[in-house]
């Protein structure tokens, strides 16, 4: 299968001219500034040689890498920013406002930072009046869940939130959020193009189920996950707890089964990973409903952890009637409530008694501070979305990708969502983790065989 073409140039608003102020903070012997010209691998998946041979092939596409340049295009005495945070809450949210903030008037000594209130809501007329960030108001934010300046969903009119910027003479806005936030951020970058306003628009990726295209790891993710797993404790404790014990818990992932998987391998006592990318049938012989079965026959206990989006084809008439969020997403129908009926049903349908618990601790989850580890990754994160837009970048977003800090564009990213590769390796560790089967679809018993072993400890 061909590559689809990458275009992964970065937009600027013209020539940095003016020298950095981080110049007199810092002696020549760092290695402060990063070159215009320094590149990372997009691809390395396919390069491999031996020991004493040149790899015969690199891929042709390269990213930008990220991180503070020795000549910046605004004038910081001059320079206004504004920062905007959108979507569902994640965790880490008030550690990038914060760095944001820090960043800006602590290294550039930039005149003003605006927090706009209640996500791109407050960028239109009838709105939220923004509030100016200083470093009083800030100072211990990065200690709570949630974001200090209100978040909400749904798209705005595009010419209201850049009219909003104008009037604000705002300069440099960084938007906090998924691919749908990054989709309004690129068309806000679009229209200020067109009508030569020199405005720097930085996406930060933030996206609770860590599918957001171009970028390894979302903040938030790492926290989200960890969480999960002590939940994915507590549900392994009530069901081996009880006799014939399943415990279902729901974690989040629409379209991503991410933190599912990653929680499960965190855990190391699920049974069954249920993701949105593996799509599974309920009942036949080869169905998720009689493995279920075989399981606690076998053992008298089972762990489910199930991704929100996993198993929608299943309720397929529920979703039709949900119909779209604000944001124009589809709704989802409740899969964990779901298979807690229809276990319920199979087991008494065989007359074998369970008792089933269920569990969902999707708000617990996101609105959670971060863990020190995804502190540190959304400072970082910060610190690069700054120098990029001081630098006079725009229509981007920063990321980490293959362990370096990237600049993509956002062309790029709104293009699709990442998933689970089923064939990755992660996915192999998760299925030699759970002992589930590959394929727990009636339609592929004919070309190959399905584990009929009990899964896992």
């Amino acid at each position: 299968m061909s590559q689809p073409a990458l275009d992964f140039r970065i937009e600027r608003l013209g020539p940095a001219a003016i020298e950095s102020p981080l110049c007199s903070a810092w002696s020549n012997e760092v290695k402060l500034f990063v070159h215009d010209d320094e590149r990372t691998l997009y691809d390395t998946t396919g390069v491999s040689w031996y020991h004493n041979e040149l790899p015969t092939h690199l891929d042709p596409y390269t990213l930008e890498v990220a991180g503070p340049r020795e000549f910046i295009f605004f004038e910081p005495s001059q320079t206004r920013a504004a920062i905007v945070t959108c979507g569902g809450l994640c965790p880490g949210i008030n550690n990038v406002i914060r760095g944001l903030t820090h960043m800006l008037l602590l290294q550039y000594r930039i005149k003003e930072v605006l927090g706009i209130r209640y996500g791109y809501a407050g960028m239109v007329p009838q709105g939220y009046d923004p509030i100016v960030l200083t470093l009083p108001l800030i100072e211990s934010i990065h200690d709570q869940g949630g974001t200090f300046l209100g978040s909400s969903r749904g798209p705005q009119p595009i010419d209201s939130m850049l009219q909003f910027l104008k009037q604000h003479e705002i300069n440099i806005l960084f938007s906090i959020g998924g691919d749908g936030t990054q989709r309004g951020a690129a068309e806000i970058a679009k229209l200020a193009r067109a009508q030569k306003m020199p405005l720097s628009v930085i996406g930060i990726p933030k996206t609770i189920d860590n599918d957001l295209n171009y970028v390894e790891k979302t903040f938030g993710f790492e926290t989200a996950f960890s969480i999960a797993d002590m939940v994915l404790k507590a549900a392994h404790a009530e069901a081996k707890g009880a006799f014939n014990g399943i415990a279902i818990v729901k974690l989040m992932g629409r379209h991503s089964g991410y933190i599912t998987t990653l929680a499960s391998l965190a855990n190391g006592n699920v049974n069954f990973t249920l993701i949105p990318e593996v799509p599974f049938d309920l009942h036949g012989p080869h169905g998720f409903l009689k493995i279920l079965e075989r399981r606690i026959l076998a053992r008298g206990h089972a762990v489910i952890a199930v991704a929100e989006g996993a198993g929608q084809d299943l309720l397929a008439d529920e979703v039709e009637k949900l119909g779209h969020d604000a944001s124009g997403n589809k709704r989802l129908a409740d899969i964990g409530v779901a298979l807690k009926r229809f276990i319920e049903q199979h087991f008494h349908d065989q007359q074998i008694p369970v008792n089933v618990r269920y569990i969902d601790p999707s708000y617990i989850i996101r609105s959670a501070p971060a863990t020190p580890n995804d502190s540190v990754f959304c400072l970082q994160l910060a610190h690069h979305a700054v120098h990029a837009a001081m630098s006079g970048r725009t229509s981007m977003v920063v990321g980490l990708w293959k362990n370096t800090f990237i600049h993509v564009p956002l062309k790029e990213v709104v293009k699709g969502r990442k998933e689970l590769d089923p064939n990755s390796p992660l996915w192999l560790s998760l299925l030699q983790s759970t002992g589930q089967p590959r394929i727990m679809k009636n339609s592929a018993a004919s070309s190959m065989t399905v584990s009929t072993t009990p899964c896992s400890t």
